[in-house]
């Protein structure tokens, strides 16, 4: 059974078509990124009439200041904005910092249920944020991300609801792939011992690949074209093309039915390829950094 295609009534896919076209323009323009997004939210949000108001001096209680200012990213920060590395990318970081805003924020208005104009944003919005965006993307509510920009989605991929794809790394996702709900992608690791120390990895998610309910891709694995990760599974090392993997940590359980012939054997799979996948980075030697844990946890023997 397959999905059936539902449309809009013609004056409110008009509408649609009207807002995703000037939101578009907009962000593709030397507009300032900044005003585009406080625009387009404070519209979404219904706070046109007290924005104006107070842009023109009216009286506005502390808590509407709060809410009217936050509606521009230039006064809002991100967890990933308290990142080390970000001073190296700052130029990029600040430009997927704003499009992160309006998507963050796009999801707290009640058009992100009406599913006919909430995929059609995401999926402008898309193109603008990532490395790569593919056509026909379908990208649910509460998809996060770490930055945006390291992320690339191919064709006709589906992300459901409450996904987080951690891009601290790189995150490349191919063709037809579909990531159910609650599922985890990272691209970053901590230190054992020193959890204030950051490995990040290339992570790849092959065609045609299906990552199951509440799973968890560990940084720097490969899921293999055409493979499973089964539901509340996590995978700490590459699944072969055709593979079905499962259990925590995953193995490869089992060949797909009818593609035995082309798939590598189950006791050749599992293998840990994560140290070639190593993504560096730099931090500013001069960087004025903290340790948020303030731990100073040494083994007896170090």
């Amino acid at each position: 059974m397959t999905k059936r295609h539902v449309s809009l009534p013609p004056l409110a896919e008009e509408g649609l078509r009207a807002f995703l076209t000037e939101v578009d323009e907009r962000l593709s323009s030397d507009e300032s990124t900044c005003d585009v997004v406080e625009d387009v939210l404070v519209d979404l949000h219904g706070d046109r009439e007290a924005y104006e108001r107070w842009q023109d001096g009216g009286d506005v209680s502390p808590a509407e200041r709060v809410r009217l200012q936050g509606y521009d990213p230039c006064n809002a920060t991100l967890e990933s904005e308290y990142y080390a590395e970000v001073e190296a990318m700052e130029d990029e970081f600040r430009q997927s910092k704003y499009l992160q805003w309006l998507w963050r924020q796009f999801d707290a208005t009640p058009m992100a249920d009406n599913i006919a104009f909430a995929l059609r944003f995401r999926q402008m919005l898309a193109k603008h944020l990532f490395a790569e965006a593919g056509d026909d993307l379908r990208l649910f509510k509460g998809i996060t991300f770490t930055y945006g920009h390291n992320i690339e989605l191919g064709d006709n991929v589906v992300v459901h609801d409450d996904v987080h794809l951690d891009d601290r790394g790189k995150l490349t996702v191919g063709d037809r792939v579909s990531i159910s709900d609650n599922a985890h992608v990272y691209s970053h690791d901590h230190d054992v011992n020193d959890q204030t120390h950051i490995d990040n990895y290339h992570t790849i998610i092959e065609d045609d690949v299906r990552v199951t309910y509440d799973s968890m891709v560990r940084a720097g694995v490969k899921l293999g074209e055409n493979s499973i990760l089964a539901a509340k599974s996590i995978a700490g090392s590459d699944v072969p093309a055709h593979h079905i993997a499962a259990g925590q940590p995953a193995k490869s359980v089992a060949v797909k039915e009818g593609w035995e012939s082309v798939a590598e054997p189950i006791e050749d799979a599992n293998e840990d390829n994560r140290e070639a996948r190593r993504v560096e980075y730099e931090v500013p030697e001069n960087l004025d950094t903290f340790d948020e844990f303030k731990r100073d946890l040494q083994p007896p023997d170090a």
